[in-house]
């Protein structure tokens, strides 16, 4: 059959308007899609930048409902370490290089702790606190907080090595480890939060590492680190010592070695 012009011109008109229409919708599609996965990427990329400043469960519960202030009180092994001479080290170098072992530093102490179940909680200048039991119930926290002091004091055993071979300075590090309960969330303000933990327990591990100074021992514990510690840990006794903020001497042991099975 055939078509009269009219219908014809009818119908070319109604096809173009058609193809535009898909066109339109195609372009709409594919800018739609652009514009998603240029979201995804936002998203992915502010997930990564807050996961240095937030455990991941944490970053999964503020996408869920927000950032919460809410705390939970838990029993927690906190571990303080910094460096020992800093302040002198920094004064013998130049900037760049002095960030530059500062870095270093950091990276090797974090990976230590890491690979032993801690969380870095926050860097202090040139120390670090780390948490063991803060985010998930862990009856191996006091263990784990130990074992991740001797990974940190081979960590720097070889990074003396590496910065001896440049002619760089080495450095020594102090550790105090301390268990106890605190409240654990996040804290800051509404332009900065962190995960951290509030409480003397984080007050004494700090002070028990400023024991190191004038002790021979550069990772000290507390009694109630050691009470729930695996036996093979070979620990040596300190005498008591006063600390700022405590009633009465706190007794203290120092690490020398995890004796293995092996």
């Amino acid at each position: 059959m055939t078509l009269p012009p009219w219908a014809v011109a009818a119908l070319a008109v109604t096809l173009a308007g058609l193809c535009a229409w898909l066109w339109r919708a195609g372009v709409g599609q594919r800018r739609l899609r652009r514009h998603l996965e240029a979201a995804s990427r936002e998203l992915e990329n502010l997930q990564h930048s807050f996961s240095r400043f937030a455990p991941n469960e944490i970053i999964e519960e503020i996408i869920a409902s927000g950032v919460a202030r809410h705390g939970e009180r838990k029993e927690v092994t906190a571990l303080f370490a910094d460096l020992v001479g800093f302040t002198a080290l920094s004064e013998s170098v130049e900037p760049d290089v002095l960030l530059r072992i500062l870095n270093g530093h950091f990276e090797r102490m974090s990976r230590a702790i890491t690979d032993h179940r801690g969380y870095v909680s926050t860097f202090l200048g040139d120390g670090i606190l780390a948490l063991f039991g803060a985010l998930q119930p862990n009856p191996w926290q006091a263990n784990d907080a130990v074992h991740a002091a001797l990974a940190m004091r081979r960590e720097i055993e070889v990074y003396n090595k590496e910065l001896a071979a440049e002619g760089l300075p080495t450095i020594a590090i102090g550790v105090g480890i301390h268990r106890g309960l605190g409240v654990a969330g996040l804290v800051g303000s509404r332009d900065l939060v962190q995960f951290a933990l509030v409480g003397r327990t984080v007050n004494l591990a700090a002070r028990v590492q400023d024991l190191t100074r004038s002790c021979d021992g550069d990772i000290l514990l507390t009694a109630a680190v050691r009470d729930g510690l695996d036996p093979r840990f070979a620990l040596h006794p300190m005498p008591p010592a006063e600390v700022r903020g405590v009633e009465g001497p706190v007794d203290t042991w120092a690490v020398a070695r995890f004796d293995s099975a092996e």
